[in-house]
């Protein structure tokens, strides 16, 4: 992949090139005295912005839906909704497991730069190729009027120190950045009567350190942040700032304010179809099932005893699979409880299944989930074969390629399984 292909550096091929961001980052570590980070918010397109929040497991599971849905794709973003290097766990392992999926896709993040500088080998390493900071003064007596705490070290500090500490951490992570060969966007938020007069100032610093491209961003007010009572710029003071700024080094001027989980190109509304999509991944629980000698089994929902394609309410009986004689093997079958009898069925069902780790079925409705789940019943939806479905679970195999996808009904007319109407 060509890193020319990344629409935020390059205006030609932002008609072209589309980018998804993947919501895996919810903590940060600098309160802007502009942002409010709301999570849900479909209507609005700003950073700081999700409709959903994914552990890296639902993040790659959302990206392989993305990428059959959208064929432009050409980055993959970590952009928030707080900052990645105050989820740096997170974001590496996302970062890891998109380049070992999509070996040419750009990797790209976005953050403050207070916390990327132990992570820079690894994104090396991992050929991420381009990196966004927000710097929004190279004067620490004007940054202290723009952030209210500053969290270093696990300790939250004041602005006035902590706008030395912040410049301090950009300005090296912007060096190390530029001698590995990494593109680099600065974005300046415009905040009149703030720094409106000093990012000309910004600009000529960044373009002395070899910086790429300068993104200078009208403020929008937030409702809820400290600058809710400062007005957006106008676009005459908007022109002759980036103006003053383009004498130092380009500038990009087609910014949309990308929230945490855009996709596509940019300017492009956001999809209702992949909002569904996302939070049906977001909804996916990833964490790993445990056998233990307290539950043993596993059960399983089969029509004719080899593959997982049973809905659980129309189950007759349940397989119990576990260990004998050093082998995983089908133990024997139970009756499931007669329908029409309400919550009671699932009540039943679970201390029928009192001594299984989880039950695997097509699929399930929300009152036995929430039941059965709440008996300590892992409740998965999957897909595959039995024999190897129930091996991986029991060697602890990473379950998310067997994980069933979302399918589309008959106009919500259909029920169960997903194998056919009539």
């Amino acid at each position: 992949m060509n890193i020319e292909q990344h629409p935020c550096f390059n205006d030609k091929v932002r008609h072209t090139f589309g980018r998804v961001h993947l919501p895996v980052a919810p903590r940060c570590n600098v309160q802007c005295n502009f942002c409010n980070r709301q999570y849900d918010c479909i209507n609005e397109s700003r950073p700081g912005v999700t409709s959903g929040l994914l552990s890296p497991d639902q993040a790659l599971l959302y990206l392989d839906a993305v990428m059959k849905k959208e064929g432009n794709i050409s980055v993959v973003g970590i952009a928030g909704p707080g900052d990645p290097f105050a989820n740096s766990k997170e974001t590496m392992e996302i970062l890891t497991k998109v380049r070992q999926a999509y070996s040419q896709m750009l990797l790209c993040v976005a953050t403050n730069g207070l916390g990327i500088g132990p992570h820079i080998d690894e994104l090396a390493d991992l050929k991420v190729s381009h990196v966004t900071i927000t710097i929004n003064a190279v004067n620490p007596q004007i940054s202290e009027k723009i952030y209210a705490w500053i969290r270093y070290n696990k300790r939250v500090i004041n602005p006035q120190k902590g706008a030395h500490i912040l410049l301090e951490h950009q300005l090296d992570a912007i060096t190390r950045l530029k001698e590995i060969g990494v593109a680099v966007k600065v974005n300046s938020i415009i905040l009149p009567g703030i720094n409106d007069h000093h990012i000309p100032e910004v600009a000529q610093k960044m373009g002395a350190m070899g910086v790429d491209i300068l993104n200078v961003v009208p403020h929008y007010p937030n409702e809820g942040s400290a600058f809710s009572n400062i007005p957006e710029p106008s676009r005459d003071l908007v022109e002759s700032i980036r103006n003053a700024a383009a004498e130092f080094l380009p500038q990009m001027s087609h910014c949309t304010r990308c929230r945490a989980d855009a996709v596509g190109l940019l300017g492009e509304e956001l999809s209702s179809d992949l909002v569904k999509v996302l939070k049906t991944y977001e909804g996916i629980d990833m964490s790993p099932v445990s056998i233990t000698t307290d539950r043993p089994y596993v059960a399983v929902t089969s029509r004719e005893g080899i593959l997982i394609n049973q809905h659980l309410g129309e189950a007759s009986q349940l397989l119990i699979y576990g260990q004998r004689d050093n082998d995983i093997c089908l133990l024997e079958a139970r009756k499931t409880p007669q329908p029409s009898t309400g919550n009671q069925r699932w009540d039943t069902l679970a201390e029928i299944l009192g001594d299984c780790a989880a039950v695997m079925i097509s699929s399930v409705g929300a009152n036995p989930r929430r039941i059965l789940e709440g008996k300590g019943i892992a409740v998965m939806e999957i897909e595959g074969l039995i024999d190897e479905v129930v091996r991986a679970l029991f060697r602890g195999d990473n379950m998310k390629s067997m994980i069933k996808r979302p399918m589309k009904s008959c106009d919500g007319q259909c029920s169960g399984g997903g194998i056919g109407c009539g």
